[in-house]
């Protein structure tokens, strides 16, 4: 089910906030570390690859990526950035996003959903990784026969998930990397894994990477939305408040009615509160004369609330709206600066 009644809501009968406000940043700054560990560790197993597959979230086509670590990893080498979740995002933005991509001159671009291996980024990605190798420098390594990936990204964007749908995929076998819901389940470079025959290509599952700064409270929050940072981290209830702000200045209103609530708030811990009553979430505290009465748990209804959004319950979102509509999204990616553009959508 997707919540959509509520857009008919005249966003004139009422003024949200234009600007999330963050009392502290550092809670944004997640750099744990195996992060230092697995940049060195990515490093060292570069002789032995031949391209670099990046993998991002969809949702957030450009707010998160660290350009300067992996810059730094994949070097000459021909390097493909697969936007994975794309189940979830909004596929009428893909052309805008390629056409940002252009501009920076980005070589190959593919959107992919590992729930599905019909997928026709999926279907791409071996003879692309395959057409790609053959036309670059594999120095050291120009006489093996197989080929050899690293497959690079922030937390939790569905690099181990790739890795399963191709190896299930290609080969027939079980999942071989271990994926979850949250960030920081791979902690370092694992061991080669098979994902083809023909062509022989094997990968390098890596840990997620995050920049040690956050360039800015709406980045991080994002990366939070999207369980890029874990979300005792930042905590919930404020994830979830940023969810209430993001829809409410992109106008989409369908949330009301998950919530239960007449008309859309800015207020998330009163939107919380009609929730948490409504859906009978309630915990136990010690009022002023020490006695046990009942209250809503906010927690938990945060916990459902921002669940749906990563669900897709209340519709597909591209939360980097500004970004991509923004001129000048272009400087702040040129550091990662390729020859040749082909696109693959699907």
């Amino acid at each position: 089910m997707v919540y959509l009644s509520g857009l008919l809501y005249n966003e004139s009968q009422q003024v949200f906030r234009t600007v999330f406000k963050l009392k502290n940043r550092t809670v944004l700054h997640w750099f744990p570390g195996h992060m230092g560990k697995g940049v060195k560790d990515m490093q060292k197993k570069l002789k032995s690859v031949d391209c670099i597959v990046e993998v991002h979230d969809a949702r957030i086509p450009f707010s998160g990526r660290n350009p300067e670590s992996f810059q730094t990893v994949s070097g000459l080498r021909p390097h493909i950035l697969v936007y994975n979740k794309r189940d979830l995002a909004n596929e009428d933005l893909e052309s805008v996003i390629i056409n940002k991509h252009k501009e920076n001159g980005f070589q190959n671009i593919l959107f992919t959903n590992c729930k599905d291996q019909k997928c026709n980024g999926i279907k791409r990605l071996v003879p692309l990784v395959q057409k790609q190798i053959l036309s670059s420098h594999r120095y050291n390594r120009s006489e093996n026969r197989d080929y050899c990936l690293m497959v690079i990204g922030v937390p939790n964007v569905g690099k181990s998930s790739l890795i399963n749908t191709l190896r299930n995929k290609n080969l027939l076998k079980k999942n071989a990397a271990h994926v979850g819901a949250v960030p920081g389940i791979t902690r370092s470079v694992g061991e080669k894994i098979k994902i083809s025959d023909d062509p022989l290509i094997y990968v390098l599952d890596t840990p997620g990477i995050l920049s040690p700064k956050v360039p800015s409270v709406d980045v991080g929050m994002k990366l939070a939305l999207c369980a890029t940072i874990p979300d005792k981290e930042v905590g919930i209830e404020l994830i979830a408040d940023y969810l209430l702000f993001w829809l409410n200045k992109h106008s989409h209103f369908g949330y009301t009615d998950f919530l239960g609530i007449d008309n859309p708030s800015d207020n998330i811990s009163e939107a919380l509160s009609v929730f948490a009553v409504k859906n009978n979430f309630t915990m136990k505290v010690l009022d002023c004369e020490g006695k046990r009465v009942l209250r809503p748990n906010l927690n938990l209804a945060a916990v459902r609330f921002v669940d749906a959004f990563r669900r897709g319950i209340f519709g597909k979102f591209t939360l980097d709206i500004d970004e991509i509509h923004s001129p000048n999204i272009k400087s702040s990616h040129k550091h990662l600066i390729y020859k040749r553009v082909n696109v693959i959508k699907g």
